[in-house]
């Protein structure tokens, strides 16, 4: 029986699944070996009867250019006993598979790592190899290498975020658009940093505060307010769903909102929308002021996922799979495959990036103090500074409550 490679996708959508896997097939195809798709994510490794298929050319070469992922994902997280007594090891032997590659991101690039650590206990003959993947950007890639599926993500939001802003000037109104990110705040800034937003929120923002629904709400307030001042009677704010996961349980109960949480312990934010609860914290602060403005909310997140990718992952995402190749023929095993903006293909090691207490991948964040950053900040933002308190006056008595670096402690 030929050697095979099985490949599966884990955690949510993000464009260009499928140019991962199609690339994968097609050049793992092309040098004699059988491609296996595994459905279901993680769980085909520890069932019995995983649900699986060949892949031909003749599928890759239809998928590769679609949006969302042709092998059905799942966010199923293996716990101890799954590793100690369902691994599917017969379905490796029988299927004489070499490497299994997995596609996702920080929640299952952890979980290579433990299976990776898992292989390698067990002396099983089977390589590992992980494609970084979400809209979040979150994975510690070297600086300047996104996650694949963040550019077209962010390409399509601003589409969305450049509609609402051209509306909200339109009708001299505001909007209050929340983006996914749930650890990180990349999505939310990049898309509010190419609609020209006057406020951006992102956890990050809060290195040097505990972070709070009030201060939430006062940022939105204060760009409101500058802009009044400016006399614009319009724009648009952005925050990212991340901020829920640094609030405290106390503050959590003050957004009205009862969460459930998913198989990972986070935050099941996709089922409740973040704008419509910031947007309403928005109006409940204004009328306590008795500033009127009209505003609306707008959720950008399922609807960016599953999206045809953009060129830049059209070729991005066919070079992570061909990079799978290469790694697997240099016997590269337990990384993460990197290809850096030259094109140069080299691994990340699991173990080198884990946290050394829970093996876990953690996120990279937004450089707050990055001069790219911060040069949006300091020129595209609008927000109440000392300058503005005297003006400010005719609007709150307290100016000051509403200063963007004071409510930051920056």
């Amino acid at each position: 029986m030929k050697e095979a490679v099985a490949i599966l996708t884990g955690g949510g959508p993000a464009p260009g699944m499928n140019t991962v896997v199609g690339s994968v097939a097609k050049t793992f195809l092309k040098n004699g070996y059988r491609v296996i798709g595994l459905h279901e994510g993680y769980s085909g490794l520890f069932s019995q009867n995983p649900r699986h298929e060949n892949l031909t050319f003749t599928v890759a070469d239809d998928i590769f250019n679609r949006g969302g992922s042709y092998l059905v994902m799942s966010r199923f997280k293996p716990t101890d006993d799954n590793f100690k007594n369902d691994f599917n090891l017969d379905f490796f032997v029988k299927n004489n598979v070499k490497l299994l590659v997995t596609v996702g991101g920080d929640d299952t690039a952890s979980t290579a790592n433990r299976i990776a650590k898992f292989l390698e206990e067990k002396n099983y003959p089977i390589s590992n190899i992980h494609v970084p993947k979400t809209i979040d950007n979150d994975l510690p890639l070297p600086v300047g290498s996104p996650t694949f599926g963040y550019q077209s993500a962010k390409d399509q939001g601003s589409v969305i975020g450049r509609t609402l802003y051209t509306d909200a000037k339109t009708s001299e109104n505001w909007f209050v658009v929340a983006a996914m990110g749930r650890s990180a705040g990349h999505l939310a800034f990049g898309i509010g940093t190419a609609c020209h937003y006057p406020m951006i929120i992102v956890p990050e923002m809060f290195n040097k505060t505990t972070i709070t629904v009030d201060k939430i709400v006062k940022l939105m307030v204060s760009t409101v307010l500058k802009r009044k001042l400016m006399g614009v009677n319009y724009g648009a704010i952005m925050v990212s769903e991340g901020v829920f996961h640094d609030l405290s349980a106390e503050e959590v109960e003050k957004t009205g909102v009862q969460f459930t949480y998913d198989a990972h312990g986070h935050l099941e934010l996709g089922k409740i929308s973040k704008a419509q609860v910031f947007n309403t914290m928005l109006e409940n602060a204004l009328a306590e002021v008795k500033v009127k403005v009209r505003s609306r909310p707008v959720e950008i997140g399922y609807e960016v996922r599953c999206q045809t990718p953009i060129a830049y992952d059209l070729v991005y995402c066919s070079m992570l799979g061909m990079g799978v190749y290469k790694l697997f023929t240099e016997g590269k095993s337990g990384c993460m495959v990197y290809v850096d903006p030259a094109g140069e293909v080299s691994p990340l090691f699991l173990k080198d990036l884990q946290d050394t207490k829970t093996g876990k991948i953690p996120p990279r964040l937004v450089d707050i103090n990055s001069n790219k950053i911060q040069s949006v900040i300091q020129n595209l933002l609008h927000f109440i500074t000392p300058e503005d308190y005297e003006g400010a006056k005719q609007y709150v008595s307290n100016p000051e409550e509403y200063d963007f670096y004071k409510i930051l402690n920056w």
